[in-house]
């Protein structure tokens, strides 16, 4: 899982624990272990995942995790706890090479690198790489490339004999990307799935590429049977010279999958046999997480994240009484963000949010349009809403995902809103009905309680996807429907900023700019909490994402 708007109570389902706070600065997760790497070791890896394909053309894996063991790309990412999150080179020798305004980037491989059957890795590896993930039948991958590469509008992969003309590869290590748009934050976009090299000749069935791929990272797939258990071994091909982020501790790693969240956890937290060289994948469910907090051996081997996804409630600024700025500004202060928190599980599980770029993210600054007492401050939304000329004739429909935690939120949000003087209808409904309203064409919907995490940690992934007006309906999440040409500017003015300090300015900028026309209600951040056995040794997890670093993860000797 990387971004994805979802109603909360999802993601509490799946027991991802609303946790935060406000401080810009990042701090070391509660639980993170850090001791000297060694070398050796079997770890078990589990999740609840039935199938695990290692293809980087249709892979959403963060650069951090499974398929990073196995598949570097031209960049990656660097976290580390206590520091915020940021690019490094990984294939590449740099970070890329800007020019023609930021519309150019040039790579340059290093020396040395090889697949696993010791063939090198060329520059024309890395662009069959990206140009497969155009293919329909490798659908699914993250494809921010997709609409940025010139030409690429009608592009539908390598299969027909065609190649796309804006990826250059001049000689064996070098490469160069024309983007039809000034792109500032193209090196994050480098360190995504796609831009694995994948080798022509080892890619005779596509469908089935990703079972066994070409390797490039430490390790290479031995085995994999669907729904049961994948296994990696080292890579005897692989350079540590070469690798600034991966540490290669264990000698194997065993995906075990199909498994339960609620037994893995429990297995865990007994830390016996297998389970302590394993670590869970999923989210701790809260019951086990309220049993892990009250065992003092398992409480030192849960690990929780730093604040990630934003918890907000979108106001659909296209509709009714919502389209008046000072209405959607009296719900800011009528919200009852204490009531919120309870519902998502009290103290434990979040503090209120006030920013849209969440903590972790390079350029955020703190602030707060809307201050009021954690329950709201219902005085001054009467009053505004009087000055809109709504005193007491406000109805809204809050559609809501109908399991009991997001109704429970709903009805939270519902109470304050009371309180007010407005009358807010839930409207319930099943996970798919809900994004299909809420994400497509009809807006039939006044609220919505969501969430957010950026598939890389830039400004831009916070603010782009869920402000900017092309990304009203047609599948995507500005659920708002929110529309400001001042602001669509700003978004492009700031992205095709080079410059990462210049670019975060910008965007801290456009963050209050979109506040100031309340399209959401900042909620809460989020964060998530993982188990380890007592002999994993690094399993950490920084500032962003809010996800273990498998890239670091040892074994005790």
């Amino acid at each position: 899982m990387t971004k994805r708007a979802t109603t909360v109570g999802a993601l509490l389902a799946a027991a991802t624990l609303l946790l935060a706070g406000c401080n810009a600065n990042p701090t070391t997760p509660a639980g993170s272990s850090t001791a000297p790497v060694t070398k050796g070791g079997d770890l078990t890896i589990l999740t609840a995942q039935t199938e695990l394909s290692f293809d980087p053309a249709k892979s959403q894996s963060l650069a951090i995790t499974s398929l990073g063991l196995v598949e570097r790309r031209l960049t990656t990412w660097d976290i580390t706890p206590g520091q915020e999150a940021k690019y490094v080179p990984d294939l590449a020798t740099d970070t890329g090479k800007s020019s023609n305004g930021g519309k150019t980037w040039t790579y340059t491989l290093k020396d040395g690198l090889t697949f696993d059957d010791g063939t090198p890795i060329t520059s024309e590896d890395i662009k069959y790489g990206i140009e497969r993930s155009f293919a329909p039948e490798l659908s699914g991958g993250l494809g921010y490339h997709k609409s940025l590469l010139a030409g690429a509008e009608k592009y539908t992969g390598p299969y027909g004999g065609k190649e796309l003309a804006s990826i250059k590869t001049p000689d064996d290590k070098t490469i160069v990307f024309e983007l039809n748009t000034p792109y500032g934050d193209w090196p994050w976009i480098a360190s995504m799935p796609a831009f694995s090299p994948v080798p022509k000749a080892k890619d005779t069935k596509p469908a089935t590429y990703g079972e066994k791929p070409a390797a490039s990272g430490p390790y290479a797939v031995e085995s994999y049977q669907q729904g049961v258990a994948l296994k990696l071994v080292r890579n005897p091909k692989w350079s540590a010279a070469t690798d600034t982020v991966r540490t290669a501790g264990p000698d194997t790693i065993t995906f075990k999958m199909s498994q339960d969240e609620t037994v893995a956890a429990q297995a865990l937290i007994a830390d016996s046999g297998e389970a302590q060289t394993s670590f869970g994948a999923q989210f701790v469910p809260p019951a086990q997480l309220a049993q892990a907090q009250g065992n003092p051996t398992a409480k030192s081997r849960l690990v929780t994240s730093d604040p990630g996804a934003l918890a907000y409630l979108a106001f659909n600024t296209a509709r009714g009484a919502l389209k008046d700025v000072k209405v959607r500004q009296a719900l800011e202060y009528a919200a009852d963000r204490q009531a919120f928190l309870l519902a998502s599980g009290g103290e434990i599980s979040g503090a209120a949010a006030t920013t849209l770029i969440t903590p972790g993210i390079p350029g955020r600054a703190e602030y707060d349009l809307y201050p009021a007492p954690a329950s709201g401050d219902v005085d001054k939304a009467k009053s505004l809403l009087a000055a809109a000329g709504h005193a007491d004739d406000l109805n809204l429909t809050q559609i809501t995902k109908n399991d009991s935690v997001s109704l429970a939120q709903a009805q939270a949000l519902q109470q304050g809103f009371e309180k007010a003087g407005v009358k807010v209808t839930l409207d319930p409904q099943d996970e798919t009905t809900v994004t299909d309203r809420v994400t497509g064409s009809s807006g039939d919907y006044d609220l919505y309680i969501g969430s957010w995490q950026p598939d890389f940690p830039s400004p831009n992934g916070n603010i782009q996807p869920l402000f900017d007006s092309s990304q009203i309906g047609g599948g995507a999440y500005n659920i708002s429907r929110y529309s400001n040409p001042a602001v669509d500017a700003a978004i492009a003015k700031a992205t095709g900023t080079v410059d990462p300090a210049d670019a975060g300015t910008q965007w801290a900028a456009i963050d209050k700019q979109v506040m100031t026309d309340a399209p959401v209600v900042p909620l809460t951040y989020t964060k998530n909490s993982f188990l380890h056995g007592s002999k994993v040794q690094n399993f950490q997890i920084g500032a962003f994402p809010a996800y273990p670093n498998y890239l670091k993860v040892t074994l005790a000797p």
